[in-house]
């Protein structure tokens, strides 16, 4: 996920020349957070970080050019999806085609006219907002407003690998609603998804960091991926979901744990190593969720990933569980 600021766009210039910098930053300081970087391989490294929504890209550059910048953009999950406009001297028929072909939306030709750099600017990121938009309702869950399976699905996958490659721990939480088909024999079914959404809602509010994701995962069950969450964290934010869940004081009529709603849940956090796959991690955090549930619910199990022995297979440990 990205680290600007929900809402704010964010554009990246990667040019050699500072006074090309300087000019587009002035141009363009008052519709984005504006980004830097004087070389190709700077450019991608700070595109794979912040993923800015649009980039402003130099085609002659010496080392690497924009070409070679642009498809190595395209080609990463992590910033595939930013708009690149090639901004160079070059306006000929030719150039202007690698630029497509390489994946650029657009093509600029200096000498820069200033209103024609702040239409085109103007355009691409509304594109990009509406793409946003659109990618957003395809991705939420009917019910509960909240991402639905098909989108944590997504985001499992990738975020193993970008945490696989930056050698970084993952969390991942799998939540139960205890008992929940005695609340809706109880209470009927309009107070059972009544009942979805407050609990929804409020594992929405929990995770507060924006690259946390809270999806429904299926019927009463919920997921959240943890990015940067190692265990000590993702057990201190099972507490706090918890909590949270408890101070909701839904009634939930015959419940043999409580007298109100309670959840489950199942923990697991690691640095992913070559051999874990999100279905493993989902695994993980299933037989911790099933632990929790089998002894009383109401409560959290984590699921401990032993190191690696070199007198056994590497495939699927066994793990531990321990209680909070």
């Amino acid at each position: 996920m990205p680290d600007n600021e929900p809402g704010l766009a964010t554009i990246l210039i990667v040019d050699d020349n500072p006074d090309i910098i300087r000019l587009l930053s002035s141009l363009l300081a008052d519709k984005a957070e504006i980004l830097f970087a004087t070389n190709g391989q700077a450019g991608i490294t700070i595109a794979k970080k912040r993923r800015p929504d649009l980039i402003l890209l130099d085609i002659q550059m010496p080392e690497m050019d924009g070409f070679a910048v642009c498809r190595a953009l395209k080609s990463d999950p992590d910033t595939r999806d930013g708009s690149i406009i090639f901004v160079t001297a070059g306006d000929d028929d030719a150039s202007e085609l690698m630029a497509l072909e390489a994946g650029a939306v657009d093509f600029i030709a200096k000498p820069l006219r200033p209103a024609i750099v702040r239409a085109r600017v103007e355009t691409h990121l509304t594109l990009q907002r509406q793409a946003r938009e659109m990618k957003k309702l395809a991705h939420r869950d009917g019910l509960t407003g909240i991402f639905n399976r098909r989108y944590f699905d997504e985001q499992i996958s990738t975020e193993v690998m970008r945490h696989r490659r930056q050698n970084l721990p993952l969390g991942l939480m799998l939540v139960d609603v205890d008992h929940f088909k005695m609340y809706n024999d109880t209470v009927g079914h309009l107070e059972g998804d009544a009942c979805l959404q407050k609990v929804a809602a409020t594992l929405s509010a929990a995770a507060r960091r924006p690259a946390e994701i809270v999806a429904r995962y299926g019927g009463e069950e919920f997921a959240i991926i943890l990015p940067g969450s190692d265990m000590p964290d993702t057990e201190k934010f099972g507490d706090w979901v918890l909590q949270n869940i408890r101070e909701l004081a839904l009634p939930h009529p015959n419940s043999p744990t409580s007298t109100a709603v309670t959840i489950s849940a199942g923990l697991v956090s690691c640095i992913p190593d070559p051999h874990l796959t999100p279905e493993l991690m989902i695994a993980r955090a299933d037989q911790a969720l099933y632990k929790a549930k089998s002894q009383g619910r109401n409560r959290f199990q984590t699921y401990h990933v032993p190191e690696p022995r070199v007198d056994r297979p590497h495939a699927v440990p066994a793990g531990s569980f321990a209680s909070p």
